[in-house]
């Protein structure tokens, strides 16, 4: 009605046995609904109540729009696969199907619906595109393939076993986005199906709908996958057991975009081999923007830390060479950063900042302070920035916490008050385990579910030395 802005009924059976009749009046601001008894069809049948022939035409170009809005926003493989076996595969009255996507000249199962052994579906799988078999030849082809019946199959594919998916009709269809295959859509149904011209018409716009839907995912998990494995490179995939020290890390994805970013941290022993009670170096920092660009200039920013650390430089050496260096680089990006040398045998630990948020010290009886630290400006702005650097006392017991401004900072809220808030939360929880303190505190923060940013967290608790 909505579509047509043309009045529409049809009749409903309300149990037992009183048939109602609907009328839709469509205008420009909504529908109107007229319910009243169908009288007609409670003396006929309902066998005696005829729709319009515009009815089923205007029903099917209603669903092909919802399913093509519906496939628009699907983000991944997965997110296609579903969308068929909940809306497509319904409406055309299939009971399985099969989604196989083209890769290296075989067709591969990208996912399946409706088979309870999954040992029925593997025969797609690895297939070559060369196999005389119908899904293969309809994505070669480029034509959608019906099979109304199982006699109709094995009249056409003598040799291939035809009902091992214990089906008994079958739609192929071939899945061309911007005329290059992707993959084909087995579509199969439990009883003999007759497919009438527009059956086959719709099924054959749904597959290139479906084809250009499938296109996007792929991209996207591609891209998906880059992204985390440039991430995971970048990023320590452990943290070093050290003397004296006790740490745990957390870092989450910007929720939107490509979930990659700049931010990062890092720890690192600085004794020489065979020091047992050396000094150790942590870093944490966010580099601006949430891209690759982001990304791999972290990468670049904490090798340099790395690698100023191990040739002995002291902390604010180490920000005013890491700030030449990005200044150097010519990304017009900047950086904020913190950097300490711990000493846990003494207790004390040297920090210098860069623009960064303060880090917050929860002492052995429970107090939580945030640290006023002297710093600079942030990294790459200017060549000749220096960063002074300030000692904070760190007894047993004492636990730092590093982190990026993705943590706390969230709309509408002040970020003063969002700095309170997690120095209140660190301070409840008590002297438990260091990665549940970091699991609570990410959990927790303002930005746990929707991340504009994305979030890094580092841990540092001083513990007695042996």
């Amino acid at each position: 009605a909505l579509l047509s802005q043309q009045a529409t009924s049809f009749v409903a059976l309300r149990p037992p046995s009183d048939w109602l009749s609907f009328r839709l009046y469509p205008s420009t601001n909504g529908l109107s609904l007229r319910i009243t008894r169908a009288r007609a069809v409670a003396r006929e049948g309902p066998a005696g109540f005829r729709h319009a022939d515009t009815g089923t035409r205007l029903v099917t170009i209603s669903q092909v729009l919802s399913l093509a809005g519906a496939l628009t926003e699907a983000v991944g493989v997965q997110d296609v696969v579903q969308l068929v076996a909940d809306e497509i595969a319904p409406a055309v009255g299939s009971q399985a199907l099969v989604l196989l996507g083209s890769q290296a000249g075989r067709l591969h199962v990208l996912g399946h619906r409706g088979y309870p052994d999954p040992h029925v579906v593997e025969r797609f799988d690895g297939m070559p595109l060369t196999d005389q078999t119908p899904g293969a030849h309809a994505l070669r082809s480029g034509v959608p393939t019906f099979f109304d019946s199982r006699q109709q199959l094995e009249r056409l594919y003598p040799a291939r076993n035809a009902t091992p998916d214990g089906m008994a009709a079958w739609a192929f269809l071939p899945l061309i986005a911007s005329g290059r295959p992707v993959g084909t859509c087995v579509l199969a149904y439990a009883d003999p199906h007759p497919f009438p011209a527009d059956e086959r018409a719709v099924l054959t716009s749904l597959s290139g709908l479906i084809a250009q839907a499938l296109e996007r995912a792929r991209l996207y998990d591609a891209k998906h996958q880059l992204a985390h494995g440039l991430q995971a490179a970048l990023l320590p995939h452990s943290l070093p057991s050290l003397p004296g020290i006790e740490a745990a890390a957390r870092y989450l994805p910007a929720t939107q975009g490509m979930e990659i970013g700049g931010d990062f941290y890092d720890l690192l022993p600085t004794g020489g081999e065979g020091d047992t009670g050396g000094l150790a170096a942590a870093v944490i920092g966010d580099v601006q923007g949430h891209n690759v660009t982001a990304a791999g200039l972290m990468g670049q920013i904490r090798t340099a830390v790395r690698a100023y650390t191990t040739v002995g430089q002291p902390p604010g050496e180490v920000m005013s060479s890491t700030n030449r260096l990005l200044i150097d680089l010519g990304t017009e990006l900047f950086a904020s950063c913190v950097y300490l040398r711990l000493d846990p045998v003494h207790g004390q630990v040297v920090m210098a900042r860069a623009g960064h948020p303060p880090p917050l010290l929860r002492k052995p009886d429970g107090k939580v302070r945030v640290l006023d630290l002297a710093g600079g400006p942030l990294l790459g702005i200017d060549p000749a920035a220096t960063y002074p650097t300030t000692d904070v006392a760190l007894p047993p017991g004492s636990l730092l916490a590093l982190y990026t401004d993705g943590l706390i900072e969230s709309p509408g809220v002040d970020i003063e008050d969002a700095l309170a808030g997690l120095a209140q939360r660190l301070s409840e929880i008590g002297d438990r385990p260091l990665d549940e303190v970091a699991d609570s505190l990410v959990e927790h923060s303002g930005t746990a579910e929707q991340r504009v940013d994305d979030v890094a967290l580092l841990l540092l608790r001083a513990r007695p030395t042996p």
